[in-house]
């Protein structure tokens, strides 16, 4: 008995010895835990914000190749529900996604979706897919002129926006002056940050100054968003 309670002993010291603390098991696992530094969280951010800004041409694109995808299908012999399935698959991920997840027939799905920026032509889509099932058209030859007029709507999007670049570089170069010529006075010694933040009138020009700046930018944005948006173009499709 004496033997067996050393034996027990033995084998729990030697376990205590081997074993890490829990002090230690913590510090392992955070050591292992990946840490998000600044760095990471900054360079987030900015993925999130360039696919934020690409997300409605990648939309355009998507709807376009839809369109000649269910056309070539349809051709083919197939349903208008089996081509869709099999242009949708093999789209944008994101895109394809969102089109494939149907909580509703495909047109009503399709014109819900169209409400997001750049995916407006799925509205037409589900207007020639109603057409088609509804009068017997023939749905491939529509969606073939509906690919070519959003390809061409496309076209003059890019070209406007191309125009626009000069104006848009214009308007912030003009907005970045105000910041220009207060370093050229304080170069001066004109001490133009103690008036403009310690005196009333002062804050007055800053204040006016300001709201004039950013009014200024937000109205150029504003008209060059609306020389872009494609509700100024309607698309002509082919009659079915």
């Amino acid at each position: 008995m004496i033997l067996a309670l050393a034996a027990l002993c033995s084998a729990a010291a030697v376990w205590t010895l081997l074993t890490p603390s829990p002090a230690v098991i913590r510090l392992d696992r955070l050591a292992s835990r990946p840490t998000k530094t600044p760095l990471h969280y900054v360079t987030s951010k900015a993925e999130a914000l360039k696919e934020r800004r690409t997300r409605p041409q990648r939309w355009r694109t998507s709807v376009i190749e839809l369109c000649d995808a269910m056309a070539a299908e349809l051709a083919a012999g197939r349903t208008p529900d089996e081509a869709f399935t099999a242009a949708a698959t093999v789209l944008d991920p994101h895109v394809s996604k969102e089109l494939l997840n149907i909580p509703r027939p495909p047109p009503d799905h399709l014109e819900e979706l169209a409400s997001r920026p750049g995916a407006e032509g799925l509205r037409l889509l589900a207007a020639c897919w109603r057409i088609g099932s509804e009068r017997g058209g023939t749905l491939a030859a529509v969606l073939d002129g509906l690919a070519a007029a959003l390809r061409d709507e496309e076209a003059q999007r890019q070209d406007v926006s191309v125009q626009l670049a000069g104006p848009r570089a214009t308007a912030r170069l003009l907005a970045a002056l105000p910041l220009l010529g207060l370093a050229m006075a304080s170069a001066l010694g004109a001490h133009p940050i103690p008036f403009l933040f310690g005196t009333l009138p002062g804050l007055a020009c800053l204040i006016t100054g300001t709201t004039l700046n950013l009014t200024g930018l937000y109205w150029t944005h504003h008209l060059a968003q609306s020389a872009e948006s494609p509700t100024n173009t309607k698309p002509k499709t082919a009659a079915v």
